[in-house]
């Protein structure tokens, strides 16, 4: 009996300390103890924020894009980019040139039919799911922080429901 149980308890604490990195991906902030943005892979973070009821932000990039590494290394960390990303979404990486499996709404696909089914043609494009993984918006191209930043927040906070891009952004500048 003694060994049984020692077993047992032995057994649950192996799975404890198996399961525990994979837990804490999927509680942990958007942004490291250094500030710097957590990429998730898509199927962890489609799990993260259906768990937490947050929207996602996808990243779809390529290696050879130089305007998704210039993204990388100018937009991302800024901290007003990294703040908003952090209180309203989950972020994804998405290789739009990958043959990886992907799992979207209960369909298995590569990267490469995501990026596709998405629209996303050209990149850096930036992806935005609601809460129910359904389509936000699309945005092509590379954006600098000063232009990113509002769009984060106007998807972010919700105003996409009710009040257009630019009338966001006219009560935003009367409020400055």
């Amino acid at each position: 009996m003694n060994r049984r149980l020692m077993l047992a308890a032995g057994f649950g604490i192996l799975l404890l300390a198996v399961a525990s990195p994979f837990f804490e991906a999927l509680t942990s902030p958007s942004t490291n103890a250094s500030g710097a943005i957590v990429w998730m892979s898509f199927d962890e973070g489609v799990l993260k924020a259906q768990r937490e009821n947050k929207k996602i932000l996808i990243d779809v990039f390529t290696d050879w894009c130089g305007w998704c590494k210039k993204m990388d290394k100018d937009t991302y960390p800024d901290e007003a980019v990294r703040s908003a990303i952090d209180k309203h979404f989950v972020a994804i990486k998405l290789d739009a040139e990958s043959e990886k499996k992907v799992t979207f709404r209960g369909q298995k696909m590569t990267q490469i039919a995501f990026a596709q089914s998405a629209g996303a043609t050209s990149y850096p494009s930036t992806l935005f799911l609601d809460e129910k993984l359904k389509p936000i918006s699309l945005l092509p191209g590379y954006m600098t922080p000063e232009r990113f930043s509002p769009i984060l927040l106007y998807i972010g906070e919700g105003h996409y429901l009710t009040t257009k891009f630019p009338d966001y952004l006219a009560k935003q500048r009367n409020r400055s």
